[in-house]
């Protein structure tokens, strides 16, 4: 292989680099960029300032690292999710930025709510689950029906009323169960019981 299909020169900096050093281009006739990426970006930097445009300032990274505009922290690509169709191969953010931007997300399509109203919900909760008044209080809870926010429950708690329907006859049943009130229903037809009062 010759020293020109391994390597190529820039335009801008006149240096040799290697291949992988440059964008691809389709329209260019080896199919890479005239500029290497470093060039490119400070030439592309410039236009845009030139236009008036804002332009962040370019981060120095050390290798393996990235830059992560959302928290401002240089992190290792670790911690960074995949992305195929992104020029490095990772999220623009990093996967703490992005799972915090996921629940913020969550908190208002499903219920209305900003993390700060959430956040005050609790405190006035005294941090605690509305029902068992123990475990911290860590899921929304809400109405099925209304969407109604009714409270922020711990994790026990909200499941157990999940698996109640969200029906107080059966918690009510249920809460005499546990007290020892067991209750029997009465046969009074074939397929019909009556319960005692």
């Amino acid at each position: 292989m010759s020293e020109g299909q391994e390597a190529k020169r820039c335009s801008r900096c006149k240096e040799v680099r290697p291949r992988a050093a440059f964008a691809r281009n389709k329209a260019a006739r080896d199919g890479l960029q005239a500029y290497c990426r470093e060039c490119w970006a400070a030439y592309h930097q410039e236009r845009q300032l030139a236009k008036g445009r804002n332009v962040r300032p370019r981060v120095e990274t050390p290798e393996g690292h990235k830059y992560c505009r959302s928290c401002g922290k240089i992190k290792p690509h670790q911690d960074w999710h995949r992305n195929a169709t992104a020029s490095d191969g990772l999220s623009t953010s990093c996967k703490a930025c992005r799972a915090a931007r996921g629940r913020a997300g969550h908190l208002k399509r499903h219920y209305g709510l900003t993390e700060s109203e959430r956040d005050k919900l609790i405190a006035s909760q005294g941090g605690v689950c509305c029902i068992c008044l123990a475990a911290p209080a860590a899921h929304v809870d809400h109405c099925h029906e209304t969407g109604r926010v009714r409270g922020v429950l711990c994790f026990s708690c909200n499941a157990a009323l999940g698996q109640f329907k969200d029906q107080p006859e059966a918690i009510r049943r249920a809460a005499a169960y546990v007290e020892g009130n067991a209750w029997k229903p009465t046969l009074v037809a074939p397929g019909v019981y009556q319960l005692p009062s």
